[in-house]
């Protein structure tokens, strides 16, 4: 052996330094096992003798506590190889193979990296060159006993373990809520409070069947949820802050609730960059499970039926978009409708109107999202919502009376629940306060500095109970007048559930929990111009429905066809001014409910395409005033005289007055023109109406008057007719106004 020493411990090795890895894997071993850290530092001496000095030996000791069974966290064993992967190290020592690395993979890289480098091995039982064959298969041999070893001691470790959990005897970390009596079996906590909050807790989820509507309950409600510290130097003791969604799922999710003991929930992996891992295992998966084993705050089938509810709202965002829990939005039937056309869930929109009224929408929009294809159908939901519930409100009233009652019942006891959790808060501020007084009172009152301290204290308990003493009577005090107030209405309304239903007291929420109880689905399918809605009930009965398709906006802003008929029978002989007074005076409005005017009567011919009345009576070949002049051989302005006169015959086309005149009339000689001027004349000052071709009265007519010229070069003033000026019309306003 010595003769092989010397042959391995050359010069050039001698040339570079030499390293000694320590390492104890445990704190405890470091603190209690110093013998074999003391045999560790020894190997300085086998160094020594084998030629380096003393003084480049280099002693890496800082991977103490940590395992060997990975290379990631020891910061010691990645700076050793680091220095021989550089060349610096001509030796490396370590007291056993299971000190350097208990991981083979570890383990032939660091025997690779040396026999790259020329760097030698010693351990307790010899020296070895990793170049040689012989003395690297020895070391391999040696790395997988190593790693075998660790597998035997945590068999032997896990043995132990799993047997004394098969007897349910061995100590688990306990939740909030369960503790263990000095005979080490689990049982409640004594604390009523910390009892009460874990009840209440249990029974708002299976009242809401949400996670986060059990967050909000104790919120609104004001109620912190307890809590133990589990180290430290307050290890033990009780605190209290406000409950948080994720808290709540881990409480959920917890057996030990539901009387069960159980170990193996989870299994713990480490990657390939060693970074350890949690993952949950399923309850078949589960190494050991033991049933009503201590008492729990519900039975195993209610905490069954917790999962289930949990997994249903967790799969509501899924593809499949199961119901999930029931939320403050006005869809009545969110996460209940169902496609007719592709059997898929259908998602909620909602939209909102101009007078900000919230409605919803039921859309199928799977393949819409997935493919970018058009979504499958679009329904309007108000008009559903609607139909169900005048459904439910004639036919399954008895049913639906009994679940009122239920929920009436469940939140008076949630309420008292409430009430008696704040009590409890009251109650254990009065005894802190009384064991800070008991303290300050048996304190030596010469010892100042003790005193003072305990004075304090007492007096922040003092304010601690005010405050909760003055909060619990300001609650009690709200809701004790909301019992009596609503006691009585409950009942009265549990007696008439369309009350209570359409109570806009009840929130919309509590009617979606109702809806959930009395129907499993609705599936809706569209048709032409209706839906269809197929309600399946939890009895295993069916209603079908047959809703018509509510109107669009601009179906329900439509003028009606009658009057639109009505309009295009009145533009036969009616101007628009004169049509819109006679829709109005028989309470007629348009499609929007504004009342009609000439301008609206307009829009309406313009957007239905009628024919005006000017364009009617040009259709049957009535003249213009230009056109008749032409045809008369006179002046457009004794056109008009003669139709005053009654000589020719015309009718009016505008609201502006503008007259169109009948073909093949002819020209009145001025005889008669100025023996019918003067009878109108003789007319108007008896106060008589005449007219030669009318049989009725003649309408008034004012005569224009006669405008004087001056002429300079004449003295003698000259008269001439003026043209009478056309009659000006201000368009009205489309409201009606002038």
């Amino acid at each position: 052996m010595t003769a092989d020493v010397t042959g391995k411990v050359t010069a050039s090795r001698l040339r570079r330094d030499a390293y000694l890895y320590i390492r104890q894997s445990t704190l405890y071993q470091v603190a209690n096992n110093t013998e074999s850290t003391t045999r560790q530092y020894n190997l300085r001496g086998r160094a020594v003798a084998l030629g380096w000095p003393a003084e480049r030996i280099h002693v890496i000791d800082i991977d103490q506590g940590h395992s060997g069974a990975s290379a990631t966290a020891r910061e010691g064993f990645q700076h050793l190889v680091a220095e021989v992967s550089m060349g610096r190290a001509g030796i490396v020592l370590g007291l056993e193979c299971s000190r350097l690395a208990r991981n083979n993979a570890d383990w032939h890289r660091l025997l690779q990296i040396c026999a790259h480098n020329d760097t030698l091995i010693l351990d307790e039982d010899g020296l070895y060159d990793p170049t040689s064959f012989n003395d690297r298969l020895l070391l391999g041999m040696k790395g997988q006993m190593s790693e075998a070893e660790l597998h035997f001691l945590r068999t032997r470790l896990r043995g132990g373990i799993l047997a004394k959990a098969r007897r349910g005897e061995l100590k688990l970390q306990l939740p909030i809520g369960l503790v263990y009596d000095p005979r080490q079996e689990t049982t409640l906590d004594p604390d009523a409070g910390v009892r009460r909050a874990v009840q209440l807790l249990f029974d708002t989820f299976a009242a809401t069947g949400s996670a986060f509507a059990v967050v909000k309950a104790f919120r609104h409600q004001q109620l912190t949820f307890p809590g133990r510290h589990r180290s430290g130097p307050h290890a033990g003791e009780l605190y209290f802050k406000a409950l948080t969604h994720d808290q709540v799922l881990k409480i959920l999710h917890n057996p030990s609730y539901a009387g069960a003991y159980c170990y193996g929930r989870a299994r713990h992996t480490t990657d390939l960059d060693g970074h350890h891992h949690t993952l949950a295992n399923a309850i078949g998966d589960w190494t050991i499970l033991i049933i009503d084993h201590h008492p729990g705050y519900l039975t195993s089938p209610q905490y069954q039926t917790n999962l289930q509810v949990l997994a249903a709202n967790a799969a509501a965002h899924s593809q499949d978009r199961k119901p999930g829990p029931a939320r403050e939005g006005p869809a009545l039937l969110q996460g209940l409708i169902v496609c007719g056309r592709c059997g898929r869930r259908m998602t909620v929109r909602y939209h909102t109107r101009a007078d900000h009224t919230t409605l919803p929408d039921y859309v199928c929009q799977n393949d819409g999202i997935r493919t970018a294809q058009p979504i499958c159908q679009h329904l309007p939901g108000a008009t559903i919502d609607t139909a169900v519930a005048d459904l439910l409100l004639a036919t399954l009233t008895p049913l639906a009376l009994e679940v009122a009652l239920t929920v009436s019942d469940e939140l008076l006891r949630n309420a008292e629940q409430a009430d008696s959790l704040r009590a409890a808060h009251v109650t254990r501020a009065q005894h802190t306060a009384d064991h800070a007084r008991r303290r300050y009172l048996a304190v030596d009152p010469q010892n100042r500095l003790v005193a003072d301290a305990l004075e304090a204290d007492w007096n922040a308990r003092l304010r601690e109970l005010t405050t909760a003493q003055d909060d619990y009577a300001h609650t009690k005090t709200a809701t004790a007048a909301l019992d009596e107030t609503h006691r009585e209405r409950i009942r009265a309304l549990a007696a008439d559930f369309p009350s209570l239903w359409n109570d806009p007291a009840t929130p919309i929420r509590e009617r979606k929990r109702l809806i959930r109880l009395l129907i499993t689905d609705v599936t809706l399918t569209r048709h032409q111009d209706t839906l269809t809605a197929a309600l399946r009930l939890p009895g295993g009965q069916h209603h079908t429905l047959t809703i018509p398709l509510p109107l669009n906006a601009w179906q329900e802003r439509k003028t009606p066809d009658t009057t639109i008929a009505l309009i295009n029978q009145l533009l036969d002989d009616h101007t628009y001014r004169q049509a819109a007074d006679i829709l109005t005076e028989h309470g007629l409005t348009s499609g929007d409910g504004n009342t009609f005017t000439a301008d609206r009567v307009r829009a309406h011919c313009f957007n239905y395409r009628l024919p005006s009345l000017r364009q009617r009576l040009r259709d049957t070949g009535m003249l213009t005033l230009d056109e008749i002049a032409e045809q008369l051989h006179a002046h457009p302005d004794s056109i008009k005289r003669w139709y005053r006169l009654g000589l020719i015959t015309g009718q009016l086309a505008e609201d502006r007055g503008t007259c169109l005149y009948h073909p093949g009339q002819t020209r009145p000689t001025p005889g008669l023109v100025e023996a019918t001027g003067k009878t109108l004349r003789e007319t108007h000052r008896s106060g008589r109406s005449y007219h030669p071709s009318l049989s009725g009265p003649l309408p008034k007519t004012v005569r224009a008057p006669r405008k004087t010229h001056h002429n300079p070069s004449n003295t003698t003033p000259t008269t001439e007719p003026t043209t009478p000026k056309r009659p000006r019309y201000r368009r009205t306003h489309p409201g009606g106004a002038m």
